[in-house]
């Protein structure tokens, strides 16, 4: 099975990314000879993330490009042999040097789907040994993938369609490739860009990012440019002294603020010339370096009105410290009545970018109506999701050699569902409102019938792959996960969830882009519910099993045979 060329080739998850386990277990499995029975695995979580209803699947391409490329290498079966039982028989790692994965088939909820409890993100079918290596990487690589996604698609809904969001939390990321899985699946759940370079190399996320305060703390305010001259915007007309120019304006800033003319920080002004010079198209100034009011303001203005004179108009401010709400509210006044004050009508409305550890609750202030902030920068708080640091997902054995597989534990919550399965989404009718669960936690009694409201999605339904799938406008009785009796829905639509993308290691269709993915994740996040999408003790959305699905588990929970 030959390795995706793409960018990212040496960047694919490599085989011994694994739990040793999934070593001694193939071992297990090719002594007992059943190394190539056919196996099926389902990739799921238990409980949405956050305390929400909904999360959103992604890491499908990362696993797509882990599977094509797996192979285990000599060093990499040299190690195995090193750390498994030393009478180990050769004939296993003959056996390990020949796996790939041009039997395996995958299915999956495209990227960017809604995606709730027990429903499976992947279902992964092939010999069974294969299937089980692959375990630990798939989860690796889906988990953390949807987790961030899901992170972002909150933080998406808390600051409402305008206001832009970038991710800038690489630094703060646990590790390089947390850092790269972070930016990719940010940008997927809704943020509009992404501080790290290589996220845009690799992923094609956009990019963006200006200065921080050590190139300000650099300048002193003495150093010469070695050309301040600048031409202006049209290419026609002399050359100007920027440097100069600035000079010039500050005098009349500071005037009309009522500060003294020295009070500005030479060295910040320096740095703001010496960052136009390099960026006349471009410039935006960092405000709060020394002092937002009597330093970084004025300084930013007396560059921008020199810029301004020759054609050129400054992008924005950031500010990341204080109290960014009120600051963004106070210089927003002001470039109203310096724009007013030199007739200058675009200074007006320059972009006002703040960051600072910015969570969900400091958003929602952020966001509020009158607030005067464009842009939001959040770091440590979408790429580490300190809420909640894991989705929990399993990976678990369905079916061998057709026969379904289950496991009941001590732990009602931990049992597994059996046998391959598809997997529907039910809609309802445009104008027909869904009950509110009420109560606790636990999944009310439902109703006799129910439908949703402007095509929002209802329910999903599981059911054994060789049923009938459902039917747009005929009644189907179902079981809700977790409720006692079961219950009847009339669905307006239907939507079959997974879709095949590798058959016997081969790509069925073209994965969708990165920006495709995005698109559909903020469409399904729009066809959601209100009653769902809340992040507050939101009504917990519906998953149902099929009769005949119902009653495989009940017979294997009571020892019949499968």
């Amino acid at each position: 099975m030959a390795a995706e060329q793409d960018p990212e080739a040496l960047a694919a998850a490599r085989p011994l990314l694994t739990d040793l386990y999934q070593a001694t277990m193939a071992l297990g499995y090719w002594r007992a000879g059943r190394a190539r029975e056919q196996a099926e695995f389902e990739l799921f979580f238990r409980g949405c993330p956050f305390g929400g209803a909904f999360a959103l699947a992604a890491g499908l391409r990362d696993c797509v490009r882990f599977l094509r490329a797996f192979r285990l290498r000599d060093a990499d079966v040299q190690f195995l042999a090193s750390v498994l039982p030393p009478d180990t028989e050769p004939a296993f790692f003959e056996h390990l040097r020949g796996l790939d994965c041009s039997d395996v088939t995958v299915r999956a909820l495209p990227e960017g789907s809604l995606a709730f409890p027990g429903v499976p993100l992947l279902q992964v079918c092939g010999p069974l040994l294969v299937v089980q290596l692959l375990e630990t990487p798939l989860l690796c690589l889906v988990s953390y993938a949807s987790l961030i996604a899901t992170n972002a698609a909150r933080l998406r809904l808390i600051a409402g369609p305008k206001k832009r969001l970038l991710e800038m939390g690489l630094r703060r990321a646990q590790g390089p490739d947390g850092g790269l899985t972070a930016s990719t699946y940010s940008y997927l759940g809704g943020f509009d860009g992404s501080s790290n370079v290589l996220a845009g190399q690799l992923r094609g996320v956009p990019v963006a990012g200006t200065l921080a305060h050590s190139f300000i703390t650099s300048f002193l305010g003495t150093e010469v440019p070695p050309n301040p001259m600048l031409a202006p915007a049209a290419s026609q007309g002399p050359r100007v002294d920027l440097a100069a120019c600035v000079e010039a304006w500050l005098d009349r800033v500071c005037a009309h603020l009522g500060l003294g003319v020295q009070e500005p920080h030479r060295g910040e002004r320096a740095a703001f010339v010496a960052y136009a010079l390099a960026f006349p198209r471009a410039f935006q100034g960092l405000l709060d370096t020394y002092s937002v009011q009597r330093s970084g303001l004025p300084n930013f203005l007396a560059v921008a009105l020199a810029l301004g004179e020759l054609g050129y108009r400054a992008v924005g401010v950031r500010l990341d410290s204080g109290d960014l709400l009120q600051q963004a509210q106070e210089i927003r006044k002001i470039f109203r009545t310096i724009s007013a004050q030199f007739q200058v009508p675009w200074l007006e409305s320059v972009s006002i970018t703040v960051s600072n550890n910015i969570n969900e609750e400091e958003l929602a202030r952020l966001a509020q109506e009158g607030s005067e902030v464009n842009v939001i920068g959040i770091g440590t708080n979408v790429v580490t999701c300190p809420r909640q640091p894991s989705l929990g997902c399993v990976y678990k054995l369905v079916s061998v050699g057709g026969q379904p597989r289950m496991k009941l534990t001590e732990d009602p919550e931990k049992q597994t569902l059996p046998g391959s399965k598809a997997a529907f989404r039910l809609l309802g009718a445009d104008g027909e409102a869904p009950p509110t669960p009420r109560g606790p936690s636990q999944v009310p009694r439902p109703p006799a019938l129910f439908l949703a409201h402007t095509g929002s999605p209802l329910l999903d339904v599981l059911q054994l792959v060789d049923e009938p799938p459902p039917q747009a406008g005929q009644e189907l009785r179902v079981w809700p996960r977790g409720a006692q009796e079961a219950c009847t829905v009339r669905p307006a639509h239907v939507e079959p969830l997974l879709r095949l993308w590798v058959r016997r290691g081969q790509l069925c269709e073209p994965l969708p882009s990165l920006a495709e993915s995005r698109d559909f994740a903020q469409l399904s996040l729009s066809r959601l519910s209100p009653e769902h999408k809340r992040l507050e003790q939101p009504a917990p959305y519906r998953v149902a099993l099929s009769d005949k699905l119902r009653a495989l588990v009940d017979r294997l929970c009571a020892g019949g045979p499968s």
